[in-house]
């Protein structure tokens, strides 16, 4: 194993010290390093290096993320594929820009606190014990809510992806190969993500339900590309007509619904005041629809009496007993048609039902 040191910095580096030069003064003068894939295990005090902005030992198996402290002016900070099971001691970066600590061990997204300029994130990959999802501390979050617009985190077993609300300024979320399940969440988030336009979901479940493409395009104004895919101004006012239609369809079916159920009361209403019982004569031949008899039917009701109650309904009684017997008398002859509750003479009546008999 290989520690990275000031010695091995000051070999590697090709540096040539200038007259009266130290290594030390030419350490300091040192912007990027470069040791990625060299078996590097451990990191050393590299306080010297005041002026480092990028660092990369990428590829090595770094456990530990240490002695970084002092290397105030990083910007760029390269540890995937190492062992390194906790993000820690990188609060004193202000300045840092860029991390990349995908495929390590990392189980808990922490420790970013007071990183005010960190733009990018990038966790994919996380070699997780089976079942287990990488998690986000919310005081990360809330830390870098106003910094961070990109954010990888493919790969790591998630199914939850809401908590990320926060992340205003968001504009790149790499998520591909989780364990995302419901269209409503991704809802949730992108009315959330106003400055988001590249999402990436491909291998998610959720990439498999009817319509998952068209309700997040319908649902973010923002988004240009999704799952690798551009988002066309085309396909987009398209589904924003479709969506028009079919809105429009449902309150027009809502209100014709009302209207329906207002008419239904009022019919209602009205069979309570008033019921009507069809009446039968029998005749030999044909049978004979004679006519309706009306029943008045008050309400209880203690403030409204049967004449106020009469008085309101008799001219819909009169126009629908018109109109029963005009129909009536379109369909049946006058011979068919008796009405012996009009008979003064109960001789005539008596006579009628002979005839019948």
């Amino acid at each position: 194993m290989v520690r990275l040191t000031l010695d091995l910095i000051a070999r590697n580096s090709n540096l040539k010290p200038g007259k009266e030069e130290t290594i030390s003064q030419c350490l300091k003068k040192i912007t990027h390093v470069n040791f990625s894939d060299k078996n590097i295990d451990a990191i050393e005090d590299l306080s010297l290096c005041k002026n480092l902005s990028v660092l990369y030992l990428y590829d090595n198996c770094i456990s530990q993320i240490t002695n970084l402290n002092y290397a105030t002016n990083l910007t760029h900070l390269y540890l995937q594929n190492n062992c390194i099971s906790c993000i820690e001691n990188l609060r004193s970066l202000k300045k840092l820009e860029k991390v990349y600590l995908g495929g390590n061990y990392i189980a808990v997204i922490e420790g970013l606190e007071g990183l005010g300029e960190l733009r990018e994130l990038h966790v994919e990959n996380q070699r997780l014990p089976l079942g287990e999802k990488l998690l986000f501390d919310p005081r990360t979050l809330h830390s870098l809510a106003k910094s961070l617009s990109i954010l990888n985190i493919s790969n790591n077993n998630i199914d939850d992806i809401r908590d990320l609300e926060i992340l205003e300024n968001l504009n790149q979320l790499i998520a591909v190969d989780n364990q995302l399940l419901h269209v409503k969440d991704l809802e949730f988030l992108l009315n959330k993500l106003m400055k988001l336009w590249k999402i990436d979901l491909n291998g998610n479940p959720v990439c498999l339900k009817p319509k998952y493409r068209d309700r997040l395009i319908l649902v973010s104004k923002s988004l240009e590309y999704l799952d690798g895919k551009e988002i066309k101004n085309i396909e987009r006012q398209f589904l924003m007509n479709w969506k028009a239609s079919k809105d429009a369809k449902k309150i027009s079916k809502k209100r014709s619904s009302k209207s329906e159920d207002a008419s239904n009361s009022l019919i209602s209403n009205f069979e309570t005041m008033h019921h009507f019982v069809p009446v039968y004569y029998p005749q030999v031949g044909k049978p004979k629809l004679v006519f309706f008899s009306e029943i008045q039917r008050y309400p209880v009701n203690g403030n409204a009496s049967p004449e106020s109650s009469r008085e309101d309904y008799t001219k819909i009684i009169e126009e629908m007993g018109n109109l029963s017997l005009k129909q009536s008398e379109s369909l049946l002859t006058k011979n068919d048609v008796h009405e012996p509750h009009l008979f003064h003479n109960p001789k005539e009546k008596e006579n009628l039902f002979a005839e019948n008999e």
